[in-house]
């Protein structure tokens, strides 16, 4: 056969086998009807037991490069045009070292996962895999792992306001998963969905996708204004408790004008509340699905900015009336959310440890946030200003009309940073121009490193 084995290669020796044989037979070497060496005379030339020569030679019979007869041996099988160019095995390649990678500043909402309680979410996971395998892989409801959905409920009245039994309560594959669900449950094609201008821009694209007319809905001091919605809308998605991505809560008066034309027009309202525990002065504002006692208004919250962002885990809490057809939806396009994590996520929140961690990101989110606010106090009132809302993960920085934010954010990450422009998220109607500066994922040491080339980039282009 004209080959020998690599005893070296950590290439198993059938598959060396395999792959000579297959290389021939493709470039002729071995022509159709070709018949291969019996099994025991084979094995004693490569130095091989024969039943690594049987396993090989079966191996091929399977994929069509041989064919057995019986008291014939195996001989090569027609062949054809073949499209893949058949190479040597790869060499195989080093795993490199697993290490959490900063990320570049100013990305915003991007949590700080060197500070994730990996030893304690360890030890839970643990206990729950000694003492409740089954419910790490086993689900009978797609509304998710009731003990979270118990923790939820508990979570949400006591930080939010919200009164909600676990029943009203589904587990999603985060916040986005969350939003999808409720657009597809509550909407047809063509009806008219009200957006915040400007606002969150997977939203956007998502409703795009759809073939729903968005109507976009104007912010100011109070919050996005009931008067710029089209009046056939019948649904609208709003973050009231920490507006995105400009900050700013709405006002109570606002609120109740968004829920009294749910009333009014049966509409429904969802509530986006992707950071509200991330608030440095007070207690967490009530949502507006407390105010409002879930009658019309959809709660969405995520694990994703105030746990972990690989987890993907969020929530969604339903009226009542709506569970039905949440489920049907569900049912009809599959659930996305894993159960694997939900068990060990409530005993997490259960015990403490989720609360313990909360706290301390809030006093070191706090902590970053001080410093970032500062310094653009101190040495950046030259290129524009910001308004402190005490609340969320990064600072929506309002460029001087001199300067452009497409332009002055592309030249910011031409430098290594991560910068998005404001006018990316409006709907074309807006003068937005600033830049959105995320500090929660990064030290003071990294912000001050940030802040120095962002002020480079400002001083040559502003």
């Amino acid at each position: 056969m004209g080959f020998s084995i690599n005893r070296s290669s950590s290439v198993p020796v059938f598959e060396q086998i395999c792959m000579a044989i297959r290389k021939q037979a493709v470039s002729g070497d071995l022509a159709q009807g070709k018949k291969l060496p019996p099994t025991r005379v084979f094995a004693t030339e490569l130095g091989v037991s024969r039943s690594t020569i049987v396993t090989a030679y079966e191996q091929l019979v399977a994929e069509g490069y041989l064919q057995s007869i019986p008291g014939s041996g195996y001989t090569v099988c027609p062949i054809g045009s073949v499209e893949l160019n058949v190479s040597d095995h790869p060499a195989l390649s080093k795993q490199p070292a697993e290490t959490i990678a900063s990320p570049k500043p100013f990305q915003a909402g991007q949590p700080d996962m060197r500070l994730f309680p990996h030893l304690q979410w360890a030890k839970t996971i643990s206990r729950v895999c000694r003492t409740n395998p089954q419910s790490m892989l086993i689900g009978n409801t797609v509304q998710g792992s009731f003990a979270l959905r118990t923790a939820v409920a508990n979570h949400v009245s006591d930080w939010r306001g919200i009164a909600a039994s676990p029943d009203q309560i589904f587990i999603t594959a985060g916040s986005g998963d969350a939003l999808e669900l409720c657009i597809r449950t509550l909407s047809q094609p063509d009806d008219t969905i009200g957006l915040e201008d400007p606002g969150y821009l997977p939203l956007q694209s998502f409703v795009s996708v759809l073939g729903l007319n968005p109507a976009y809905l104007s912010i100011d001091k109070n919050g996005a204004s009931l008067s710029s919605a089209n009046k056939n809308c019948q649904l609208m998605v709003l973050t009231p408790s920490h507006q995105y991505p400009l900050g700013g809560a709405m006002s109570p008066s606002r609120r109740l004008e968004f829920i009294q034309w749910a009333e009014t027009h049966n509409g429904w309202i969802i509530e986006d509340d992707y950071d509200s525990e991330f608030r440095y002065a007070g207690r967490p504002i009530p949502a507006m699905a407390g105010f409002d006692n879930l009658s019309r208004t959809i709660y969405i919250g995520s694990f994703s900015k105030i746990f972990s962002n690989s987890l993907r885990l969020g929530y969604v809490i339903l009226p009542s009336p709506l569970v039905g057809a949440f489920k049907e939806t569900l049912n009809r396009f599959g659930v996305r959310a894993s159960y694997m994590p939900q068990q060990a996520l409530a005993e997490f929140i259960e015990t403490g440890e989720f609360y313990r961690h909360l706290r301390r990101m809030r006093r070191v989110y706090g902590e970053r946030r001080n410093f970032l606010l500062d310094r653009l106090s101190l040495s950046f009132s030259d290129h524009g200003s910001f308004e402190d809302h005490q609340a969320g993960m990064q600072i929506a920085f309002h460029l001087k009309k001199t300067g452009n934010d497409v332009e002055v954010s592309n030249r910011a990450n031409a430098e290594g940073l991560t910068t998005q422009p404001l006018s990316k998220f409006g709907s074309g109607n807006s003068a937005l121009n600033g830049l959105l500066l995320g500090f929660c994922g990064f030290t003071e040491a990294e912000l001050e490193e940030g802040l120095q080339t962002l002020e480079r980039v400002l001083k040559r282009g502003c």
